[in-house]
C-alpha cells in the first residue's frame, strides 16, 4: 500500500508538550500512520504527516486548531 506525505507549517508551538498535543490530534485522523514534527520554538514549525490516503487541508487544519495552534500558508 502506498503512503501519502502531507507537510504543513504550524505557528505557535514552543515545546515538546505542544508537539505531543498536535501529534495526538493528527493521529486521530483516518489513515494517519506517522507524524514528524520539526519544532521551531516560537516560529513556524514543520509538521509532516504520513498517511495511507490524501488528507484534506481542512481536516488537517481542524485537527491542529483543536490542539490550539494554527496552520499557516505553506505556499512556496
Amino acid at each position: 500500500m502506498s503512503t501519502v506525505s502531507t507537510t504543513v507549517n504550524v505557528s505557535g508551538m514552543t515545546c515538546g508538550h505542544c508537539v505531543s498535543s498536535v501529534s495526538e490530534e493528527l493521529e486521530s485522523l483516518a489513515g494517519v500512520e506517522t507524524i514528524d514534527v520539526d519544532l521551531n520554538s516560537g516560529g513556524i514549525s514543520t509538521v509532516t504527516i504520513t498517511s495511507t490516503g490524501a488528507l484534506s487541508a481542512a481536516e488537517v487544519g481542524e485537527a491542529v486548531a483543536e490542539a490550539g495552534y494554527l496552520v499557516v500558508s505553506n505556499e512556496s
